[in-house]
């Protein structure tokens, strides 16, 4: 969004998920700064801008129809838990239900992580760096993989933060 920019009213009928990853967007319901996961399930509307602009993740029409939860998360304000299943990793979740998971990850500098999810993966690198092989993943970074698929990933000398979505 520029600044100063403002959408018509509008109603999501596939839900809305956003995560913030600059500046500060607003909508009727509050201010949500860089850090801000929001998911508007199917049915909700807002009238969305930004008044000094701002850089989001979007996904639109990925929720189940029946689906009412909404969430909104000042990811700033909440800390992140050591995985014990994962050496050098630290999770916060921020949602999940019978469908998927989406969660930040944080990856100590070096740290190796394999990801696999039977029913699909997606990240996007919001600090920091991976490689998976050959491929090298940095800010904005996004990665999609089908079912099945594995990702052996290997946090830059900075480590790395994730929003990462399985389902």
């Amino acid at each position: 969004y520029a600044a100063h920019s403002h959408f018509s009213r509008h109603t999501h009928e596939g839900g809305e998920e956003f995560f913030v990853l600059e500046g500060v967007f607003q909508d009727e319901h509050g201010d949500y700064p860089a850090g801000s996961y929001v998911r508007n399930p199917p049915t909700s509307a807002h009238t969305p801008g930004s008044e000094p602009g701002c850089t989001l993740l979007v996904k639109l029409w990925q929720f189940d129809a029946t689906d009412r939860t909404q969430v909104r998360i000042d990811t700033t304000k909440c800390a992140y838990q050591r995985d014990p299943l994962r050496s050098g990793v630290e999770v916060m979740p921020l949602y999940q239900d019978g469908h998927e998971v989406v969660a930040l990850e944080r990856w100590r500098a070096g740290t190796q992580v394999s990801l696999q999810s039977q029913a699909g993966l997606e990240l996007v690198v919001l600090d920091g760096s991976f490689t998976d092989g050959s491929d090298f993943f940095r800010y904005q970074s996004w990665l999609r993989l089908p079912p099945g698929s594995l990702v052996r990933a290997q946090a830059g000398p900075q480590g790395c933060r994730v929003w990462i979505k399985t389902g």
